[in-house]
């Protein structure tokens, strides 16, 4: 894309985009700040944070939510517009909150703009809503020149829900960056790691079950690397305190996670919901083997010649699994390297910046922003 012109117009000064996000922590918020900084220097490159509360309760804490996502957005207002909006949005709240910003950058600034859209649960969301949140919906992807998911499972979701023409919606999985981690093959005894968010939905508890009958049942040693914080942390401590393999490291810097998935031989992430999770991502490049589930995008990334896909919730087949990539070492030790030539030749940061850039360049086209919306039988 030639970053000196928009919508066919020389452009006065670099190419601005801003990016909308949230910067709470997780793997939408590792995201949008990598991308700010992969983006070539011939764009000017700005984030704007929507305001992601951590997990609380309770009046005060609602009404503190709600001023400082309304300062936010009066914030937005008061920004000069740039020549694309790129806004990141997930399912529920993460959507309701993220509309605001598509409308305005639309219709009121009139700027292109792009959905990127994440969320372990957008599928169910879109499935069957109410009539006012289809409203909503038709009204925010009606009002986006382009529309970004993270696989092609996600393009069919988006398209198959009548939200959106199909050449409008752009797959772009996710992205690491490989030589952020260096594997060292060989761990012995054979090491599985789990790092993330101790919350329900990343099946924690799945884990918690399943690991205990992994060392019973493994001919010889294994050891378990436990990282994060959450809710579910009182799990993981009592799985430590009682299992001498087991090590929990609390949450970890990023410097920390990547060691640990270095030295891994397995990675597991069992969790019940997910778009294209950065995490397995991540442990890919670490040269690891991948148990998790056959949720969201996984199936796309990780199949028999990778690693295992058992079902959420399955702390029996999630054992299984387990047990038959540490009782092969060889065959696990295959699989992490097939990852990370994966993650080289199709997850690295330098094919997702190609393909943002088409989006952008589709995006303030002319023939982007006459795009026809899609009616409302979905055709």
């Amino acid at each position: 894309m030639d970053p000196t012109a928009t919508s066919g117009t020389p452009a006065e000064g670099p190419f601005e985009v801003l990016l909308v996000g949230t910067f709470a922590g997780g793997g939408v918020h590792r995201y949008v700040e990598r991308q700010r900084e992969e983006l070539p220097a011939a764009y000017d490159v700005a984030l704007h944070d929507m305001f992601s509360p951590r997990d609380r309760g309770g009046p005060l804490w609602l009404a503190g939510v709600l001023l400082r996502t309304a300062l936010a957005a009066l914030s937005f207002v008061r920004r000069s517009p740039p020549d694309v909006v790129h806004v990141h949005t997930s399912h529920r709240f993460s959507f309701y909150r993220a509309a605001f910003y598509v409308l305005f950058a639309r219709y009121v600034w009139d700027r292109p703009t792009v959905l990127h859209v994440h969320g372990s649960s957008f599928d169910a969301f879109v499935a069957d809503p109410p009539a006012p949140v289809r409203a909503l919906q038709r009204a925010v992807f009606d009002a986006s020149d382009e529309v970004v998911v993270l696989s092609g499972y996600w393009h069919d979701v988006i398209v198959d829900a009548g939200l959106v023409p199909e050449d409008a919606v752009s797959v772009v999985p996710n992205a690491v960056d490989p030589d952020l981690y260096a594997p060292e093959y060989g761990a012995d005894p054979p090491r599985v790691v789990f790092v993330s968010n101790l919350i329900e939905r990343k099946g924690v508890r799945a884990l918690a079950e399943a690991v205990p009958d992994l060392i019973d049942r493994v001919d010889g040693d294994v050891a378990v690397d436990v990282a994060g914080d959450g809710p579910l942390r009182g799990a993981v401590e009592r799985l430590a305190d009682e299992h001498d393999a087991v090590t929990y490291h609390g949450y970890v810097s990023e410097e920390r996670k990547r060691a640990l998935l270095n030295r891994a031989t397995v990675y597991t992430l069992p969790t019940h919901a997910e778009g294209l999770p950065i995490a397995v991502l991540e442990a890919m490049a670490g040269g690891n083997a991948v148990v998790s589930t056959a949720v969201g995008s996984i199936p796309e990334v990780i199949d028999e010649d990778r690693g295992r896909l058992v079902p959420p919730e399955d702390a029996g087949a999630l054992a299984d699994a387990l047990v038959d990539l540490v009782s092969d070492p060889e065959r696990a030790e295959a699989m992490g390297r097939r990852n990370r030539e994966a993650v080289l030749e199709s997850y690295s940061w330098d094919g997702a910046v190609d393909r943002i850039l088409d989006v952008y360049e589709r995006s303030t086209s002319p023939a982007g922003r006459s795009r026809p919306a899609v009616a409302a039988d979905g055709r």
